[in-house]
C-alpha cells in the first residue's frame, strides 16, 4: 500500500448496500479515505461503520444526484472533511421497470436523471478537484443491460448512456491525468435484481439458478466481483487504460 493511495480520496455513490458498500469497502482496504454517498447520511452508516472497524476512515453524506446544489454542497463537503476526491464511482442507480407501453415518463425520467444526470453531475463536480491534482478515476457503473433487455427501455438507455459519456471524459480528461473507465456487471445477486425477481413473480433463489445456468461460469456475480474490477480502475496501475467498459458477467458479451 503505497502512501499516495493511502492519501487519496475515493467517493462512491449508492454506496449505502450492495455493489456501492462493497465497492466503498475494497477501495477502504486498499487505502483510500471513502466518502459514502447516498440519499441520507443514515443510509450510509452501516457502510461507514463496517469500513471503520476494519480500520479504515470513511464518511457518510447525504445527496440527491440528480439534484445540482445538493451533488455540489456533498463534494464540498468531501473536500473539506476528507480531502480533495481524486477517486468517484457513479454507482447510484434505480429501477422503474416496465413494458414500454405501460412505462410512464416518471418512469423514464427518474432512471434517466439518476443513472446519467447524477454520473455528469458528479463527474463535472469531481474533475475539478482532479484536474488540480494531476490525477483522477472516473468510474462508472454501466450494465449488460445496455445491450437491451426486455421491460427496462429506461434502464438500457441510461446505461448505454453512460458508456458514451465514459468514452467522451476520457478523450476530454486525459491529458489532465484523468482516466474514465466503466464496468458493465451481468448478473448480481443484489436488492435490485431480487426486486426484479418480485416484479416477474419468481422466488429470488429460483431467479439466481435459472440466470446461473447461462452464464458460463455456472454462478451469479456476487458485489465484490465488481467491486474488484473497480478497484483495479481506481488504481494507480491502470493508468494506460481509459475509456474502456468492462464486461463483469461471467462470459463474453458483444
Amino acid at each position: 500500500m503505497t502512501t499516495t493511495t493511502q492519501q487519496r480520496v475515493a467517493l462512491v455513490t449508492g454506496a449505502a448496500r450492495g455493489i456501492g458498500a462493497a465497492t466503498a469497502a475494497r477501495l477502504a482496504a486498499d487505502g483510500h479515505r471513502v466518502a459514502v454517498l447516498d440519499l441520507s447520511r443514515e443510509a450510509g452508516g452501516e457502510t461507514v461503520a463496517a469500513i471503520e472497524a476494519a480500520g479504515g476512515t470513511a464518511l457518510a453524506v447525504g445527496c440527491d444526484v440528480s439534484d445540482t446544489d445538493a451533488v455540489r454542497a456533498a463534494v464540498a463537503e468531501v473536500a473539506e472533511r476528507l480531502g480533495p476526491p481524486q477517486v468517484l464511482v457513479n454507482n447510484a442507480g434505480v429501477l422503474r421497470d416496465n413494458l414500454l407501453f405501460k412505462m410512464s415518463e416518471a418512469d423514464w425520467d427518474t432512471v434517466l436523471n439518476v443513472h446519467l444526470r447524477g454520473a455528469f453531475l458528479m463527474s463535472r463536480a469531481c474533475q475539478a478537484h482532479m484536474v488540480e491534482a494531476g490525477f483522477g478515476r472516473i468510474v462508472n457503473l454501466s450494465s449488460s443491460s445496455a445491450l437491451g433487455n426486455r421491460g427496462q427501455a429506461n434502464y438500457a438507455a441510461a446505461k448505454a448512456g453512460l458508456q458514451g459519456f465514459t468514452k467522451t471524459l476520457a478523450i476530454e480528461l486525459g491529458k489532465f491525468g484523468v482516466t474514465v473507465n466503466a464496468v458493465a456487471p451481468g448478473f448480481i445477486a443484489t436488492d435490485m435484481t431480487s426486486a426484479t425477481a418480485d416484479r416477474v413473480g419468481v422466488p429470488f433463489d429460483e431467479f439466481q439458478r435459472a440466470a446461473a445456468e447461462q452464464i458460463p461460469v455456472r454462478r451469479v456475480g456476487q458485489p465484490a466481483d465488481v467491486a474488484h474490477a473497480i478497484a483495479f480502475f481506481a488504481s494507480e496501475a491502470a493508468g494506460f487504460v481509459s475509456g474502456q467498459v468492462l464486461y463483469v458477467a461471467g462470459g463474453p458479451l458483444d
